[in-house]
């Protein structure tokens, strides 16, 4: 039996039930093989750019007896992909902007995926501007906190329609604030405090002259936090 972390169990949720999947940067294979033996869907595609990973997942899959339902393929990104072989794509565990090229290097088989679900370790505010500066709509968002970290997934559609965003918002996750998720009390905490150091270091540790505009960008940042949790 598979147990999946919270993070990756968050990012299943997001799953509609029967719908064609791909797990890009799969890793182990866990996601794949967990949502075949939940009965979650039949169709899976497994993929990672290292072969020694790939390997992994298809051991994992060898062992679950999944290989009539999960098709393990190596390569970068979504280019493993044809147009419409799948109605969800996963990627999870990477950089922002390397998530942001990966759609833009797929662009065909992007924009006609039922949803992308995305979790970016780091570069989330870039993430969200990519997406919405080109015709992406964030459908909904979660935060989770796992081992003493914030995961923050994204999941999204192409429509092709321009939405306007304040800017807090291309850096705090809008839809579990404005849902007034439980979490986004500490959530927004911790991203007060963690920026605070961040200019605290910045003052010690660099020219003021240099880093002067720096400093009034983060300040800025914390003072929306505050007036956002003011609402709550």
């Amino acid at each position: 039996m598979i147990e999946l972390s919270k993070r990756l169990g968050t990012i299943v949720g997001f799953i509609d039930k029967n719908k064609k999947v791909a797990d890009i940067g799969t890793d182990h294979g866990f996601v794949p093989n967990f949502i075949v033996n939940e009965e979650i869907s039949d169709f899976v595609i497994s993929s990672d750019i290292s072969k020694n990973s790939l390997l992994k997942s298809v051991e994992l899959t060898k062992e679950y007896k999944n290989e009539d339902k999960i098709i393990n393929r190596i390569g970068p990104g979504l280019e493993v992909l044809s147009i419409s072989e799948v109605d969800i794509a996963i990627i999870a565990g990477m950089g922002g902007l390397l998530i942001s090229e990966i759609i833009k290097d797929s662009w065909d088989i992007a924009i006609n995926l039922d949803k992308l679900i995305l979790q970016p370790m780091q570069a989330k505010k870039e993430l969200r501007e990519f997406l919405v500066n080109n015709g992406f709509e964030i459908i909904d968002e979660k935060i989770v906190f796992e081992d003493r970290k914030y995961f923050e997934i994204i999941v999204a559609k192409y429509t092709g329609k321009n939405i306007e965003k304040e800017n807090i918002f291309f850096e705090v996750p809008e839809i579990p604030y404005n849902r007034r998720d439980e979490i986004i009390y500490s959530y927004l905490e911790n991203r007060i405090e963690y920026n605070k150091m961040l200019i605290d270091n910045l003052k010690k540790s660099c020219d003021l002259n240099k880093v002067d505009n720096k400093i009034k960008e983060v300040e800025i940042f914390i003072n929306n936090c505050k007036e956002l949790l003011n609402e709550i």
